[in-house]
């Protein structure tokens, strides 16, 4: 019971910011705590369908988590996900140890503005306005110190859209499609010494928004590459078989 208790108030931290809630209605409190949170953050709305505690086994999975687009983008989401799972290790002492944060699968959407902005840069933009200016390390009960040994995001469905973005004189033909990252890991989180426990949620968000930032502006040169490399080849072709009938006709005589 002892151990259900301290997890079910280490997970409340953890989300909720220091909030102390040990009724039954503990799900929903952090689903809420979620959404008012993230949306503070992140400066657009967050939603969640439902929050699952598994008590005795120290985990708790956060259900159909949506972030809208920030303003000035579509009306798309950003990052929509069916799950993600939290399993903990140590809670009797601090720093208190998530082991594990696994987001599984997420749709993450990278849509650039016809001026070139980036809706996930936005949103980190928003992300990094709204966080405390320091960390504070006081000794506070009710916002204690969290360690998360391990985030693990694996396979990202990424979007990428850049339809909006004038590309001038160069024709780019697909600027809408979808690639799959491999998993990477966006942790650890607050090692050595812990991180208050009101701001590990937007750090664990700013360090996966840093990861899939890199790897959509990295897919984006690819495939702006591989577009330029194709044009580039067929006006090649194009100015070969010019070239060609011209020789052709100097050289018709020579044949006859």
């Amino acid at each position: 019971m002892k151990k259900a208790l301290s997890i079910c108030v280490l997970l409340l931290l953890l989300i909720a910011g220091g909030a102390y809630y040990m009724l039954s209605g503990a799900g929903d409190f952090i689903r809420t705590q979620i959404e008012q949170q993230g949306s503070t953050y992140l400066g657009t709305t967050v939603s969640v369908f439902n929050v699952d505690l598994a008590l005795t086994e120290g985990r708790m999975t956060i259900k159909d988590l949506d972030i809208d687009n920030p303003k000035g983008f579509s009306d798309e989401d950003a990052f929509s996900v069916d799950s993600i799972t939290l399993d903990l290790g140590e809670v009797y002492k601090e720093p208190y140890v998530v082991q594990t944060i696994s987001i599984n699968a997420p749709e993450i959407l990278y849509e650039v503005d016809a001026s070139g902005q980036g809706n996930l840069m936005a949103l980190k933009k928003n992300l990094t306005a709204n966080l405390p200016k320091s960390e504070t390390t006081s000794k506070d009960s009710a916002n204690p110190l969290i360690i998360v040994e391990n985030v693990t995001v694996s396979k990202v469905r990424l979007k990428l859209n850049f339809e909006k973005l004038s590309t001038g004189d160069f024709k780019i033909e697909t600027k809408a499609y979808e690639v799959t990252l491999p998993t990477f890991n966006a942790g650890p989180i607050g090692q050595p010494n812990g991180m208050p426990a009101d701001q590990v949620g937007a750090a664990v968000i700013n360090a996966m928004l840093d990861n899939v930032i890199a790897a959509a502006k990295s897919e984006a040169k690819k495939r702006l590459a591989e577009e330029a490399k194709k044009k580039v080849n067929e006006e090649l072709d194009e100015q070969k078989d010019k070239l060609l009938e011209k020789t052709k006709d100097k050289l018709k005589g020579l044949f006859n």
